[in-house]
């Protein structure tokens, strides 16, 4: 419906004249303002999600060109999902309203927690749930959006470096390692390695820089190479508490665009099974004996990295035995916000390790990967909120 005109200075009906009661009095009305949404030019409607791989991607909304989304074409827009339906929901991007439908999805289709049904709109900003997937609706300036897009490959490309540099899984020996690593959508500052330093000694460690980004992931390596490549001078290897201080020294926080980072690094005896250990800021390793309930921590008190120079860090001794299972693991493994909208803390995971691992029951996925499937299936959809970093030693 168009509004009514908008009457001039000159229109005669400006001034309305009340009924004749004997008396006439003049009332000058304001003028009316309306404003009228206009479309903005350069601006563009996109859905935000991660993908089947676990990348970020972005699609891009045409006005009157429906997007269909489902498990399997001729759904534009495809997921491998047991939740997701078919056909599931429709997405229709009318002038600047986005509309949705769901086609009759077994699981339904939820707008910001609300299920809905037909051509209900998803605003900008608005979550969009399909199964066990999240899409986003972003409506931005199309040069803001390349550098986002910019910005997203940097993320990827630090995301693939910090992965090319993490350790081979050792397979054989008398101690075998085996890890998973998923970096999260912002790329957190997780580093976390283990090498002989002879034939009798092996070093495992885990860092976590704080922060996410190409920045965090960056320093997450300087300090890892530190580690690897055994280069802080004047410093034994061997001696948690020297590495540590050494460290600290190293990378202060004020030379380090105001990063700091966490640490457990442990260095166990092959002969006695005796491992040496220190921890900085950093929640405990823990150690899982078979036949025994309960998990044993491995935590000293000492400041986080970089937070203070010439800081001395203390060390412990633990011994191990023939069988058991260490854990060294980042927060992001725990920190994750459940299905139930529970926010986890580390006691809410602890239950999952030292469980009994069957390849034949939980297929060829080694008992970290098999820890992250655990931890993704109990949060919310989507992509974690930090970095998965899981390292587990057994003992042969």
């Amino acid at each position: 419906m168009s509004p009514p005109p908008i009457p001039s200075d000159s229109d005669p009906t400006r001034f309305a004249p009340p009924e004749d009661d004997g008396e006439r009095t003049m009332i000058r009305a304001p003028r009316s303002r309306i404003t009228v949404a206009q479309p903005r030019a350069g601006w563009v409607h996109y859905l935000v999600f991660t993908d089947d791989s676990g990348t970020v991607q972005r699609w891009r909304l045409l006005p009157e060109h429906p997007v269909r989304i489902g498990r399997r074409p001729p759904a534009e827009l495809v997921f491998k999902d047991g939740e997701v339906s078919g056909l599931h929901c429709e997405l229709l991007l009318r002038g600047d309203e986005l509309l949705v439908s769901d086609r009759g999805s077994t699981n339904g289709t939820f707008v910001d927690g609300k299920r809905i049904y037909a051509n209900e709109p998803v605003p900008h900003g608005a979550v969009l749930q399909v199964g066990k997937q999240i899409l986003k609706h972003e409506f931005r300036d199309e040069h803001e959006l390349a550098q986002s897009q910019e910005l997203d490959r940097d993320l990827a490309r630090a995301s693939h470096y910090v992965q090319s540099l993490l350790p081979q899984p050792l397979a054989s020996g008398p101690v075998q390692v085996q890890w998973h690593y998923q970096p999260s959508a912002r790329v957190g500052g997780d580093a976390f390695g283990y090498h002989h330093l002879d034939e009798n000694r092996l070093v495992l460690y885990l860092a976590d820089v704080s922060g996410h980004g190409v920045g965090a992931a960056m320093h997450g390596v300087a300090v890892f190479n530190a580690l690897r490549q055994q280069s802080l001078p004047g410093v034994d290897f061997a001696d948690p508490s020297q590495v540590l201080a050494k460290l600290n020294d190293q990378f202060p926080m004020d030379s380090h665009g105001g990063m700091f980072f966490t640490i457990w690094y442990g260095v166990l005896d092959l002969r006695t099974l005796e491992i040496e250990f220190a921890a900085a800021g950093q929640h405990p390793a823990y150690v899982s004996r078979p036949g025994q309930p309960g998990l044993v921590p491995l935590v000293t008190r000492n400041l986080v990295i970089g937070a203070m120079p010439g800081m001395p860090y203390g060390s412990a001794r633990a011994r191990l035995a023939r069988g058991d299972r260490l854990y060294l693991f980042s927060d992001g493994v725990f920190e994750i916000v459940a299905r139930d909208g529970k926010t986890w803390q580390i006691d809410d995971f602890l239950p999952l390790l030292g469980q009994p691992h069957d390849p034949a029951i939980h297929g060829a996925a080694t008992e970290a990967e098999h820890l992250y499937r655990m931890v993704r299936g109990l949060a919310r959809p989507g992509p974690l909120d930090d970095d998965f970093s899981m390292v587990v030693a057994q003992l042969a």
